[in-house]
């Protein structure tokens, strides 16, 4: 259903955001391909890489040896003590790994869940490092890196050195015949001594233009195989998916509570100010009517007819309160209805559609109510547009809410503003807030919601 709330209303498309950065293609003028052999990220990679050999041998054989040597001890107390020791250096080797992936991958891993030792005493924290899933996930990474790191380290080596030799090779041909005693690379030798070797122009460039085509492949190859170490970095050391799930659940409790309590702070802040100071003015006026009523009527009566003015405001002002808390036309005829008429007072012409079959739950439904809300006020304060547009669907188990306008735009969620607020009350319900609003406008703000049954 959609209606339209004052005149002059221009339809606003709902915004495509597959849009590009001219201003990063016009950064390089080398295409990606042909730069990639010299970027620095390139060399990063390849640094992580022969690195990784290293440091995979040293976890391998401590994490075997460690292993083992606790496991045969575990007939006598030594052995507790000697893996959990193992695990707690398995740990260690995890720390300096995702910091070697933050510096060289540019992969910011979070530290796994901390070890909650149940009561205090190395014995209780031996049986925290043993229970702790992460310290067995640290233990695999160490066996499982050594074998990896032979691969990547022996394909990334072969592919740097062969493409930058043969693609140099006009450059040091001179070599052989010189220092080599033969013609240059030998390509074939038999046993009845014929031989070719790459000496002759056409065969140099041959191999030049090989090496360039090795080079240029390297880098891939280098991302393709860093990419298994980003898998095995963030699978096996980072947090588990349950304990980040608890933190942001954590988090989101912090933020629903903060935001719970701003409410009632505001709740009784109009009330204090409000209704309630004016009810109290006026008692005080009904008093003065009361004693000047056998004395003065008229006078009287023109005090109890501002009286029943104050008491007309004093309820307009209480039904806005209310309907800051939860307006009545949101329960009784839900969002269509209540986003009418949030549009109907608002000072901007706005165009609403809503196209839902069925009400989600009340929970929801106040929520992308409020944003909205919040939404239509920024417009009216701050964008200076001429019209603006609300749509509402589904799109499979997600509320959609979409509120346009052409304004000066320039709305930004990372500056503070009241929509960073949005942002994390959205976020609270495992709901995602988007702005588009390049500087000239047009702003588009995009808000995803779960679905959940009412």
């Amino acid at each position: 259903m959609a209606t339209d709330h004052g005149q002059g209303y221009t339809h606003m498309d709902r915004p495509d955001f597959r849009g590009t950065d001219v201003d990063e293609r016009r950064r390089h003028r080398l295409p990606a391909g042909l730069r990639a052999p010299v970027e620095a990220r390139t060399w990063r990679e390849f640094g992580y890489t022969m690195l990784s050999l290293p440091i995979g041998i040293t976890s391998f054989v401590f994490a075997v040896t460690m292993l083992s040597l606790g496991a045969g001890l575990l007939i006598t107390f030594i052995g507790i003590p000697v893996l959990a020791g193992a695990l707690a250096g398995c740990r260690g080797i995890g720390a300096l790994e995702r910091a070697r992936a933050r510096g060289l991958l540019g992969l910011d891993v979070a530290s796994p869940e901390p070890l909650r030792p149940k009561g205090g005493g190395p014995m209780a924290l031996m049986g925290a490092i043993l229970k702790s899933g992460a310290s067995w996930r640290h233990v695999l990474y160490s066996l499982l890196m050594l074998p990896w790191s032979i691969f990547s380290f022996t394909v990334a080596i072969v592919f740097w050195a062969y493409g930058w030799l043969m693609l140099t090779y006009p450059l040091w041909f001179w070599l052989f015949p010189m220092y080599g005693g033969q013609d240059g690379i030998q390509l074939y030798g038999g046993d009845d001594g014929h031989r070719i070797y790459l000496d002759n122009p056409f065969e140099i460039g041959i191999t030049a233009a090989t090496g360039l085509l090795v080079t240029l492949a390297t880098p891939w190859i280098l991302r393709a195989l860093t990419t298994v170490d980003r898998v095995l970095v963030y699978g096996l050391l980072g947090p588990s998916r349950l304990a980040t799930r608890v933190v942001e659940l954590e988090s989101d409790r912090g933020v629903v509570v903060d935001t719970a309590a701003a409410d009632l702070r505001r709740i009784e802040r109009d009330l204090h100010d409000g209704a309630q100071a004016r009810l109290v003015a006026l008692a005080m006026d009904l008093g003065l009517a009361k004693e000047k009523l056998a004395e003065d009527p008229e006078a009287a009566a023109r005090m109890v007819d501002e009286a029943h003015g104050e008491v007309k405001v004093a309820l307009q002002e209480l039904r806005d309160l209310a309907r800051g808390i939860h307006p009545a036309v949101l329960t009784d005829r839900g969002l269509d209805a209540a986003l009418s008429a949030l549009a109907a007072r608002c000072t901007v012409p706005v165009h609403v559609e809503v196209d839902l079959t069925s009400r989600p739950a009340a929970a929801i439904e106040g929520i992308a109510y409020f944003t909205v809300s919040e939404l239509l006020q920024n417009i009216s304060k701050h964008s200076g547009a001429k019209a603006a547009g609300v749509d509402v669907w589904r799109a499979e188990n997600r509320l959609m809410l979409q509120v346009t306008d052409n304004g000066a735009g320039g709305a930004d969620v990372s500056a503070g503003s009241g929509l960073a607020g949005l942002a994390e009350r959205l976020d609270a319900v495992d709901g995602i807030l988007v702005v588009d609003s390049p500087v000239g406008g047009p702003t588009t703000v995009t808000a995803e919601l779960p679905w959940r049954k009412a």
